[in-house]
């Protein structure tokens, strides 16, 4: 499978960039989270800028009762967030509304089993959504973390194209195994993988000693960035030669440039939102309009 990037760093721009059969406006995605659960919230976000924007993870049964808290920390962010609370039949609505209107969203999906997955992306597929995003690899479960294996990724992704022929990427947690999960998301059908996902991590209160929020949960922001941008160059490195979706540590259009030189296809901005949501994405998106990364030699 050849990747979506062009392979001549002559032909590389940070516009007009193909992704899962969507044709967007640049590189610059908004990621999946608290975010992206609000038809409105998309909208502004997508007129304001985005090349395209994930919805919050959809699921067959929506949590109930589960406190969504987020932790700022000096860098970063921890959240116990899952899955947006809103009923699929209230998405699918949504869904059509957008593909009505052609707009760019790529819609996030989990279930309980590969089965269900696949059944509920066959209903997606039927209101004309063109794009989705496996968000199998969640470290924000109720009942602690929700550990990868190349096995379970096969399982979800092979289901996932048994049921839809539309283009999907499998969203995967860097960490031990990564490559071996890729090769599984790929066997299954996958046309692209979004690296990374959240990572464990924990923070203690100063006032109790106990960590906060109860446990561990998700890690992102900057502190990832470094990690995330190592995974993908030896994605890259190692021949792996299928679109990438960089996600981790972006607030600023240098960010979008580094890991479009390290290999990624696309961008996705999340945690950087949670200030001035719009006015930081738009200063993202205009910074990295300015800037043509070519891709770093060895990531080629």
């Amino acid at each position: 499978m050849s990747p979506d990037r062009g392979t001549d760093p002559a032909e590389d721009h940070v516009s007009d960039v193909d992704i899962l059969g969507l044709r967007l406006k640049n590189p610059v995605l908004v990621g999946s989270g608290l975010l992206t659960d609000q038809e409105r919230t998309i909208r502004k976000l997508l007129a304001t800028g985005a090349g395209a924007v994930v919805t919050k993870t959809i699921h067959p049964r929506p949590p109930t009762g589960l406190d969504e808290r987020i932790v700022r920390l000096p860098v970063g962010m921890l959240n116990s967030t899952t899955y947006s609370k809103r009923p699929v039949e209230h998405w699918l609505k949504v869904l059509r509304s957008f593909a009505d209107d052609d707009l760019p969203v790529i819609a996030s999906l989990h279930a309980d089993t590969p089965a269900e997955l696949g059944e509920l992306a066959a209903r997606v597929e039927r209101t004309g959504c063109r794009a989705l995003e496996l968000g199998i690899s969640c470290l924000n479960e109720e009942s602690g973390l929700e550990e990868d294996t190349p096995e379970r990724v096969l399982a979800y992704t092979s289901e996932t194209r048994a049921r839809t022929p539309l283009p999907f990427a499998v969203k995967l947690a860097i960490g031990e195994g990564l490559e071996d999960r890729v090769r599984a998301a790929l066997a299954g059908g996958a046309d692209a993988v979004t690296v990374s996902d959240t990572i464990s991590g924990a923070a203690v209160a100063a006032d109790t000693g106990e960590l906060e929020l109860g446990g561990v949960f998700g890690y992102s922001g900057p502190g990832i960035k470094p990690l995330v941008l190592a995974a993908v160059w030896r994605l890259r490195r190692r021949g792996f030669d299928l679109p990438v979706l960089g996600c981790g540590g972006i607030a600023s259009g240098r960010d979008v440039a580094d890991y479009l030189r390290v290999g990624a296809t696309v961008t996705q901005v999340y945690t950087a939102l949670h200030t001035d949501m719009y006015a930081t994405l738009d200063r993202i998106v205009t910074e990295s309009a300015a800037l043509a990364p070519g891709p770093l030699e060895a990531a080629t």
